[in-house]
């Protein structure tokens, strides 16, 4: 479904994604992970069309959406969520969602039944007409998810969509992230930088280091990679 090929982006003299390719297949949950500063919103920017690569290709559904507009990329079917979650927050959930529904839509009454569903879907009823900036930061987190599964996409991005959560609030976004890979037969890619979170969530995980592709494999051979544990604990307590 998506293939990125040697994708690099610079910001000066910063190289922040460095030559990565990586492929997520129909179906796949995949995480991405990497320490902070690692490179994973840029990557994310650069596959959604918020940033056009220096170097490589992005390519979706068979169609190289290289620079790409993100509302052009968001039409195909690629959708993104972000870690600084931006409701419009003087509009009701259930009006915010509906934005998320007008992408695909131009009947607003059809837009607020897609809305109303993916509202039900994603727990947020019991909060329908209440204003977004009301929301504590968990259920802003979830409208966020909201939006992006109102759009109808074939493959999300979900970028840190369980920072800043307690570990109840955590438990329930994971079965949120699960339920709409499993029922709504989504394609999930997710960005954390928790690895207790990500590895019993993903099929699949790979490791952006200093904006490198240093891992990529079944989460239990990740886990025990000595590039990724040099990445997360440093060459020192690494060896010991």
């Amino acid at each position: 479904m998506l293939t990125l090929e040697s994708v690099s982006k610079r910001f000066g003299g910063l190289t922040a994604v460095r030559a990565v390719s990586l492929e997520v297949r129909e179906h796949d949950l995949v995480g991405v992970i990497g320490p902070n500063g690692a490179g994973k919103t840029t990557l994310f920017n650069v596959i959604s069309g918020y940033f056009r690569p220096e170097e490589g290709r992005v390519v979706f559904a068979g169609r190289d959406v290289t620079g790409w507009a993100p509302h052009d990329v968001c039409r195909l079917g690629l959708t993104r969520t972000f870690q600084i979650v931006k409701p419009f927050g003087n509009l009701s959930v259930i009006d915010n969602v509906m934005i998320g529904s007008l992408t695909r839509r131009t009947s607003v009454r059809t837009a607020r039944a897609d809305a109303e569903r993916v509202v039900e879907t994603c727990g947020l009823a019991p909060y329908a007409s209440a204003r977004a900036k009301a929301l504590p930061i968990a259920l802003r987190k979830r409208l966020e998810v909201a939006r992006a599964l109102a759009t109808r996409p074939r493959l999300l991005l979900l970028d840190e969509a369980m920072s800043g959560l307690t570990p109840i609030e955590t438990a329930a976004a994971v079965r949120l992230v699960r339920r709409i890979h499993e029922e709504l037969k989504v394609t999930i890619c997710v960005v954390e930088h928790v690895m207790e979170v990500v590895m019993p969530l993903s099929h699949r995980v790979v490791v952006l280091d200093y904006g490198v592709k240093i891992a990529d494999g079944a989460p239990a051979d990740v886990v025990r990679d000595p590039q990724v544990i040099r990445a997360y604990l440093g060459e020192r307590r690494a060896a010991v």
